[in-house]
Order: structure tokens, then C-alpha cells, then sequence
């Protein structure tokens, strides 16, 4: 059976809770007078700093609130860099960041290192 209904390509309904983006209204009713399938309206965003808005988070139909792409996110304070070292929870990576710590004594620096959580963006997967 066909539906006279145009088909809607909904967000990745994964968690007990409906996922939907804030700001984009999902009950438009001129969907139903078209007759061609349409895609569900998206929010995103450029964040600016040299970083270019990746083409999943744009055509992709994931949900996540904690995205600086597709959601209300800002980006504050420094941007660090580190080595990915376990990708093994739900969207949050450990990266490791190597630094020198100097030790007067002896006129040396010696290694040291700290791990650091981050949330990991589906658009990035």
C-alpha cells in the first residue's frame, strides 16, 4: 500500500526520551499537502574559530544537545590539543595530553602527562 502521506526522515530515536532539536518545529502541516518525500528540517551552525561545519552535522540525523554544530553550544576558554587514547564510553573520548614539568634541583625537565574527558560529536564518528 502507498501512503498518501510524504515520507519524513525523523532524528535517530535511540533513548527513552523523544530527541528532537531545540528551535525546529516538527508538526508543519504543509508537509502533508506535498506529494514528494521530504527531509525534516535540521539546525546547524558555523562556530567560527577555523573550524568548518562537518558535512554529517549537516545531513546527518543524529540528536545530541552537548554538539557545538547542532545545537545551542558555545565553545569557551582554550581549545587543547592531546592523543586519543580510549574511545570506549558512549560519545565521550579520553585524550591524553604530554607536558614537561621542570625541576630546579636538578637543572632538568621530567615528562608527565594528564587525561582529559571530551565529548565526541556523533559528526565526527
Amino acid at each position: 500500500f502507498g501512503t498518501p502521506f510524504p515520507v519524513i526522515i525523523m532524528a535517530e530515536q535511540t533513548e527513552k526520551a523523544f530527541q528532537k532539536q531545540v528551535g525546529i518545529f516538527l508538526n508543519k502541516k504543509k508537509a502533508l499537502l506535498s506529494t514528494k518525500s521530504t527531509k525534516a528540517p535540521r539546525y546547524h551552525k558555523s562556530i567560527g574559530l577555523g573550524f568548518k561545519t562537518p558535512r554529517e552535522a549537516i545531513e546527518g540525523t543524529y540528536i545530541d544537545k552537548k554538539c557545538p554544530f547542532t545545537s545551542n553550544v558555545s565553545i569557551r576558554g582554550r581549545i587543547l590539543t592531546g592523543v586519543v587514547t580510549k574511545m570506549k564510553m558512549q560519545r565521550t573520548i579520553v585524550v591524553r595530553r604530554d607536558y614537561l614539568h621542570y625541576i630546579r634541583k636538578y637543572n632538568r625537565f621530567e615528562k608527565r602527562h594528564k587525561n582529559l574527558s571530551a565529548h565526541l560529536s556523533p559528526c565526527f564518528r
